[in-house]
């Protein structure tokens, strides 16, 4: 071995010489992700690391720092057949990724943020209570609840097309993660913005 190729002692480890080619799922990159919402793009944080073990659990909010795509992993595993079924549920969103792909020719990473964006309702109400009567009242959404609301909707989409019914998990989820990227108003995720905000509209 030359001088030149040996490694220096002091050097710190992953230095930014060392380019990492990391891929999600080993496929997909996670580079050069567009985002046309700046109030969210804060919490849309893409990595190649789809699982991390729960370390953010300890931390109230650490989950924004974790990658969209294992929020979105854990978000399908909140129903009785997927609960606690990590693995299950990232097949899933793999399946779902190459569906995606096959049908658009685009990285699925750049399809999933800009669903997110799409399906994240603007304003919402909340209940005050005036002398014992409860009044609605329209409020804006913070953009932390902005995407846990649009990954709830999407979620509860992909449950909704595919339980008891012919059509897997896989092609549920791409279906909404497409339509809801194309801001198509009959996908579930969309739909629920929409009416969120509809009411919140009549509130004000």
């Amino acid at each position: 071995m030359s001088e030149s190729d040996t490694p220096e002692p002091d050097a710190p480890a992953g230095s930014e010489d060392q380019e990492t080619d990391a891929l999600l799922f080993g496929v997909w990159e996670t580079d050069d992700i567009a985002y046309n919402d700046p109030s969210t793009q804060r919490y849309l944080n893409v990595t190649p690391i789809a699982h991390t073990m729960g370390r953010h659990a300890s931390k109230q909010f650490q989950k924004s720092e974790i990658s969209i795509v294992e929020r979105l992993i854990n978000r399908l595993m909140q129903t009785e057949e997927n609960t606690g079924k990590k693995q299950q549920a990232m097949r899933i969103v793999r399946d779902a990724f190459e569906i995606v792909h096959e049908e658009t020719e685009e990285n699925p990473v750049q399809i999933l943020v800009t669903a997110v964006e799409n399906a994240a309702p603007r304003e919402e109400t909340v209940r005050l209570k005036y002398g014992g009567i409860s009044v609605p009242q329209a409020v804006d959404v913070a953009p932390q609840r902005r995407v846990d609301q649009a990954l709830k909707f999407i979620a509860e989409g992909t449950y909704r097309g595919s339980y008891k019914s012919p059509t897997s998990a896989a092609q549920a989820l791409a279906t909404q993660l497409m339509g809801a990227a194309d801001y198509d108003v009959g996908t579930y995720a969309i739909n629920q913005k929409e009416e969120a905000e509809r009411v919140a509209a009549a509130a004000r």
